[in-house]
């Protein structure tokens, strides 16, 4: 069904990624990924240039065959199957609309490579322009279109034949910040009204918080972290999830416990109080993470407000419009970056001695 509301766990399928591995000669693109997709999930895959992303989507599409491992779809075995035969649809960062064809013809092609019936070719055709909101422009040419329309439709033509999965390499790269982010909303409308599997590519770590019911963070071919945005912002599991997804202060310390409480060493004499659940950790290096927007401004005098405060000069302010971000070399030697309220940072400046804080349950301990 195009339109309307439906039964996302009905319409999408299951898909399942056992231990895939992509290699080309020595290199590993892709190392042993494991994956569950659920019926009508919005998975993004998020990760740098290189971490294997894209490679593992081109497996999943079937354009490339996996070195090891499994593909499921709904139980049903995939590897080795060519891509025309896995029936999923595909939007790709260029668009790959025909020049020379209408608005129509575009979406109606898978169509007409199904063998649908004229008949029911015009009717699937404008339910899907009319889900992409695009009814009026079904005799334009790509060349009429803006970028925006573009992607619209590209995505009408990779629903059109109602797939059970949809991928999606990098669809918004092209188009400016705007746009983007309008288009964000888009696709999560549509995908959401369509119920339709979707596994996404992106770089644009905001792209993923926005769009996604989950994200696997990639690295160097292998899945750092699942979870959903809030979880990955968080609770990231490792030192790349922190710095990768978001703005994080990470800062370098060595555990020690001392009667049955837990401190964060900075420097000597220098400790922080965090929320580590095992005692065993004494004496071993972490990373306590926190992000700029627990990170305020404290009277170095005051009785009250967060456990961890450090004192500093301000090295930087940088103003956001909706907020402001100040960067602090502490006295330990490290930079700090808290986010404030233009009305909190609006008598800073450059040079100026400042304290700042945090409290322990904002902070996270990640080994590396």
């Amino acid at each position: 069904m195009l339109g309307g509301v439906v039964d996302r766990t009905r319409a999408g399928a299951r898909l399942h990624l056992e231990a895939i591995s992509k290699r080309y000669g020595e290199v590993v693109a892709v190392d042993r990924i494991d994956l569950d997709i659920a019926p009508g999930e919005f998975l993004t895959l998020l990760g740098p240039s290189g971490s294997g992303k894209t490679t593992t989507l081109m497996v999943i599409a079937g354009f490339q065959q996996a070195s090891l491992g499994e593909i499921l779809l709904n139980e049903q075995r995939l590897t080795g199957l060519p891509a025309y035969r896995r029936g999923f649809g595909i939007v790709f960062q260029n668009y790959a609309l025909f020049p020379h064809m209408s608005v129509a013809d575009n979406v109606a092609f898978p169509l007409r490579m199904r063998k649908v019936s004229r008949f029911d070719r015009t009717s699937m055709v404008a339910a899907a322009l009319d889900l992409v909101r695009l009814p009026g422009l079904a005799s334009r040419f790509p060349s009429q279109l803006s970028g925006g329309q573009q992607q619209r439709v590209a995505l009408a033509r990779a629903l059109v034949f109602r797939p059970p999965v949809l991928l999606m390499d990098e669809p918004l790269g092209a188009l400016d910040k705007k746009l983007r982010q309008e288009m964000q909303l888009e696709i999560r409308r549509i995908q959401q009204e369509t119920g339709t599997t979707t596994v996404y590519v992106t770089h644009d770590q905001e792209e993923a918080l926005v769009m996604s019911d989950r994200l696997a963070v990639m690295r160097l071919g292998r899945i750092e972290q699942v979870g959903t945005p809030a979880e990955v912002y968080e609770n990231p599991q490792s030192r790349f999830v922190a710095e990768f997804v978001g703005d994080s202060n990470v800062l370098p310390v060595v555990l020690r416990v001392e009667d049955n409480r837990c401190w964060a060493e900075l420097a000597e004499s220098v400790r922080l109080a965090v929320m580590a659940p095992d005692p065993a950790v004494n004496g071993q290096s972490r990373f306590v993470v926190i992000r700029p927007e627990h990170v305020s401004l404290v009277h170095e005098d005051a009785t009250e407000g967060p456990e961890n405060r450090l004192g500093g000069v301000v090295e930087e302010v940088i103003y956001l419009g909706e907020s402001t971000k100040l960067a602090v070399r502490v006295d330990t030697g490290q930079r700090v970056v808290a986010r404030l309220t233009r009305k909190e940072a609006a008598t800073l400046g450059d040079g100026q001695r400042v304290s700042i804080g945090w409290h322990a349950s904002d902070a996270r301990l990640v080994a590396s």
